[in-house]
């Protein structure tokens, strides 16, 4: 017999709903949810911070303006100096920039040859391979050019013979313009026979690209000894303003702050004085250009040219803001940490 009262059999166990075979249980999903919420907490919790400490270490700084703006000025200053140089390099690039190219050379002729065996040697140098156009410029045709720029017109009627000689001007081509390759040639116009003087027009604007690409390598060494005068300033800076609340220091110490928490309002600090210093730099640079255009502007048009100057564009001066920002981070960061593990409660 069965152990069954009245010999029933026993009913099967319903399964429930959210416990079907191959569902994990219910406490498990709720504790997923669980898992998720409390990281989301976690991460706002940590935002809210970030934003309470950025604000409060600012508050800090404004409240002491006449400091502030002290250490700001310095860290400014050594930020316009290398800025202020690669503006002016900028410049003279964007000035030189059109006589690229121009690569000419000049043979003067000798006062024996006249103006139809210059027209023969003239049509002889189109000849060959490396010329692409060459112009013959007479001795009126040069002195008529003279006495109109120039204005000595009066003083021109006194000579008894004209002192210009015969000039061939002489572009080579693109393909020829290399510094080697005008160096060949130019020696192979004044073994002629005609030649008296060959100038080669490019020397000049090869000197000047050569000072220009010096100029760049000490302005970055400048920039560099200046970053790490910026590392210094923020550095002393911030170890000052330890030392200044070490009582509080000690204080979050006591009562379980860990150094990380004691640490972020210090670097938030170091942050905001390099970006204080790069805008008040870019500040001064604008001054700087705005005072030097009007004159600029005079000199170029002396000379019948456009030519303006031109400052930092706007990617140029978040790069400078966010340098002078990182700067200022880094050099907190460099003092923060040693100044706090000496700050110990006893």
């Amino acid at each position: 017999m069965s152990g069954n009262k009245g010999g029933a059999s026993p009913k099967p166990r319903r399964l429930s709903k959210l416990q079907s075979p191959g569902k994990p249980p219910r406490r498990e999903v709720v504790g997923a949810k669980k898992h998720r919420t409390g990281f989301r907490d976690r991460l706002d919790s940590y935002r809210s911070h970030h934003r309470q400490v950025a604000g409060e270490s600012l508050r800090r700084l404004l409240k002491r303006p006449l400091a502030t703006l002290m250490t700001t000025l310095v860290i400014a200053i050594a930020m316009v100096l290398p800025a202020g140089l690669y503006i002016a390099l900028n410049n003279v690039d964007e000035l030189s920039q059109g006589w690229d190219g121009a690569a000419r050379v000049s043979m003067f002729l000798k006062f024996s040859v006249d103006d139809s065996a210059a027209e023969s040697l003239r049509s002889e140098l189109l000849k060959r391979e490396d010329i692409a156009v060459a112009e013959y410029i007479s001795p009126s045709a040069a002195l008529a050019e003279f006495r109109e720029r120039s204005g000595f017109g009066e003083v021109l009627d006194q000579l008894n013979s004209n002192p210009l000689p015969g000039l061939i001007i002489l572009t080579p081509h693109a393909e020829h313009s290399g510094t080697k390759q005008l160096d060949a040639l130019r020696g192979e116009l004044a073994a002629m026979p005609q030649a008296d003087i060959v100038k080669l027009d490019m020397e000049w604007l090869q000197r000047l690209n050569t000072i220009t690409e010096i100029s760049r390598r000490l302005t970055l060494a400048l920039a560099v000894m200046l970053a790490a005068g910026v590392l210094l300033i923020v550095g002393n800076t911030i170890k000052l303003a330890i030392e200044n609340r070490r009582a509080e220091i000690l204080v979050v110490k006591l009562v379980g702050g860990t150094n990380a928490f004691v640490r972020r309002p210090f670097l938030y600090m170091g942050f905001w004085y390099g970006l204080m210093g790069g805008v008040l730099a870019w500040l001064l640079l604008q001054a700087c250009l705005l005072w030097l255009r009007g004159p600029v502007s005079e000199l170029s048009g002396l000379y019948h040219s456009d030519f303006l100057l031109i400052g930092l564009g706007l990617g140029e001066s978040l790069l400078l803001w966010l340098a002078a920002a990182g700067l200022g981070l880094l050099g907190a960061v460099l003092v923060v940490g040693r100044e706090l593990r000496a700050i110990e409660p006893r």
